[in-house]
């Protein structure tokens, strides 16, 4: 680090009962106070660099031994003080980067400036400061660091600014063309001196070597350091966002064990106030660093965003910050983990383990973003629909379809982010206080088209259930609305067609898919639970035998959805049998809940909501058991 020295004589300061002295032949006939010490000096060496000194003297009445001179504010203290008493003795005293501010700000108070005399203190530091401190890298970060001990001084002498601005400059500089001094891209120069120039040469320069260096900052200097980069404007996006990852990691370690800690009951007033205050200092950091968030998607991952989110959470900041924090990650979810989205739950209203509420607010934000997947209009009115457009039409459509393409990264992220919301959803399934109303509230925020699959999905739900053992037949009705029996997969459909705490309905349509796949593939139903088979045994129908084999004769209506099985009609009596059978059952479980006959659909109407082709198959079910039945 550069430094510099003047004066010539060797030190003659010494202390004598709590008194600061100088070795002289010459009595002294001054004292002045600073800060509780006391200096025993003399006029004549002080008086003629320093105005102020100057004027108090001449101000205040002289005594016949010694005059007083009381500087309470005092700049620096005593230190300081000391270093222009020595400069005005001609003592040998040396200032670097760690002393210059002080004695900057000191040698202001006395006003030892070129009006006193030539060459006076002032305008020696000066000049160290802008031909050296402000030309070396690491000097320019440990002056603006000290000048936090002299905000007012060092903020009119326009010594931080200063720092500032020459710490931005260097920053979008090579680093071999600053004078780094001892810090950590000090280490990087040394490495590649030491590999030679050809190393040198060859080892491409550390486009964000100046980070760690600035990390060091206190948040106020660190906001108003990063502000004069980012406005530069010669510092890329991602770069400022490496800068402010290793910022928070070097000033918010283990945010959620220091606030448990906090959170613990104090053993006396003083603790309390100390982690109050460390918390209120944590607050303050966290939400200057999402002020210093980059605009541009991509700057920071979301794995660090929504750390930051968690320690918003626990640190209570506020609600701008927050929602700030929720719109960027909504922008990257698809980047997200599942563990990062499992933020702790600190809200006193509220008994869950995670917060759902801001991952719902991140979804939501995520889908109002995106468009729409492309979509074509179906073929057999294509034709029509282009003889009757305009060219302006066809204009206007092409746009359309050129801007749906652009979506497709889009709905690609939304394929992305429904599989990781399965997942969520599986983890905060096994909470026992989670509503089932945010369980219902985060399953449905993505579209159906977003799942390719719905096993994930039903896996969450049956978590859930186990979780939940107490709800009744409604509310199990409700979670299993968001489930699409047509999206599970063979395994799923075996595994549901088995689970007791399904409601039958679920399971019935289960079966429906299963006897599906089974008359197309000639597979084997899997086994039931008793209640289903007590509810099929009663229409004379045998889940175990699947459907015979499709006839190549048979006649397939046009308006059927599902291959047609040879031989199968469907007897609509059977049907209405089986309908009956479910109204009936709803209908006594709904009035032993609910008195007054008022209560949610029963299995009955969700039976006739099930889709035409299951409804179909399992008429031709029954009409191939009653053919059966007649055969035997």
């Amino acid at each position: 680090m550069k430094f510099m020295k003047l004066g010539s004589r060797p030190d003659t300061f010494y202390t004598n009962e709590a008194v600061r002295s100088v070795s002289s032949e010459v009595t002294s006939d001054l004292i002045v106070q600073v800060k509780g010490s006391r200096y025993l000096l003399h006029k004549f060496p002080l008086l003629s660099k320093c105005l102020r000194l100057q004027r108090i003297c001449s101000e205040s009445p002289e005594t016949l031994q010694h005059q007083i001179v009381q500087l309470p504010d005092f700049p620096g203290g005593t230190e300081a003080f000391e270093l222009c008493a020595k400069f005005c003795y001609g003592i040998t005293i040396t200032f670097s980067a760690y002393n210059i501010v002080a004695a900057r700000c000191a040698a202001e108070y006395l006003q030892m400036t070129e009006d006193v005399e030539k060459g006076n203190l002032v305008y020696k530091l000066e000049v160290f400061f802008n031909s050296c401190i402000l030309h070396g890298w690491r000097d320019s970060i440990v002056t603006l660091h000290t000048t936090k001990a002299f905000p007012l001084w060092s903020e009119d002498l326009r010594i931080t600014s200063r720092c500032i601005e020459a710490i931005a400059s260097k920053a979008s500089t090579h680093p071999f063309k600053v004078s780094l001094s001892h810090s950590h891209s000090r280490r990087v120069r040394d490495d590649v001196s030491c590999n030679g120039v050809e190393g040198q040469r060859q080892r491409p320069a550390a486009k964000g070597w100046w980070a760690e260096d600035i990390a060091e900052l206190g948040i106020d200097l660190y906001w108003r350091t990063m502000i004069a980069i980012k406005s530069d404007g010669k510092i890329p996006s991602n770069l400022i966002g490496e800068a402010l990852q290793i910022y928070a990691s070097r000033w918010l370690p283990n945010i959620s064990r220091r606030v448990k800690a906090n959170r613990e009951p104090a053993g006396s007033n003083s603790d309390s106030d100390s982690a109050s205050e460390v918390t209120s200092k944590s607050r303050l950091l966290l939400e200057s660093i999402v002020s210093l968030l980059p605009s541009e998607k991509g700057a920071v991952s979301c794995s660090f965003l929504l750390k930051l989110l968690k320690a918003a959470n626990i640190l209570n900041v506020s609600s701008s910050s927050k929602m700030e924090l929720a719109r960027r990650v909504a922008l990257q979810v698809e980047e997200a983990r599942v563990g990062d989205l499992l933020i702790p739950s600190l809200s006193s209203s509220s008994n869950t383990l995670y917060d759902v509420d801001i991952v719902l607010i991140i979804l939501e934000q995520f889908m109002l973003q995106g468009q729409s997947p492309p979509t074509s209009p179906p073929r057999s009115k294509l034709g029509t629909e282009r003889r009757r457009r305009s060219r302006s039409a066809e204009n206007i459509d092409f746009k359309l379809q050129e801007s749906r393409r652009s979506s497709s990264a889009s709905h690609s992220s939304k394929l992305k982010v429904a599989k990781i919301v399965d997942g969520y959803l599986r983890q905060i399934a096994k909470d026992i206080n989670l509503p089932l109303s945010k369980f219902i509230a985060v399953a449905e925020t993505i579209p159906d088209f977003s799942r390719l699959d719905h096993d994930e999905l039903y896996r969450a739900i049956d978590i859930y259930l186990k979780a939940h053992p107490d709800l009744n037949k409604s509310e199990r009705k409700k979670l299993c609305r968001v489930l699409d029996c047509k999206k599970l997969s063979v395994e799923a459909c075996m595994h549901a067609a088995q689970n007791e705490k399904l409601p039958l309905r679920v399971v019935v349509q289960v079966l429906f898919f299963e006897q599906a796949r089974a008359a197309t593939t000639g597979g084997k139903v899997t086994d039931l639970p008793s209640n289903i088979k007590a509810l099929l045994a009663s229409h004379n129908i045998d889940p175990s035998k699947p459907p015979r084999a499709l006839s190549s004769t048979t006649s397939i209506p046009g308006d059927d959805q599902w291959s047609t099985v040879s031989g199968l009609r469907s007897p609509k009596s059977r049907i209405s049998t089986l309908r009956m059978k479910l109204a009936e059952d709803d209908d006594l479980d709904e009035n032993a809940m609910n008195p007054d006959g008022m209560g949610r659909p029963s299995k009955f109407k969700g039976f006739c909501a099930l889709p035409t082709g299951p409804k179909k198959m399992f008429s031709r079910l029954l009409s191939t058991n009653r053919n059966a039945t007649e055969k035997s």
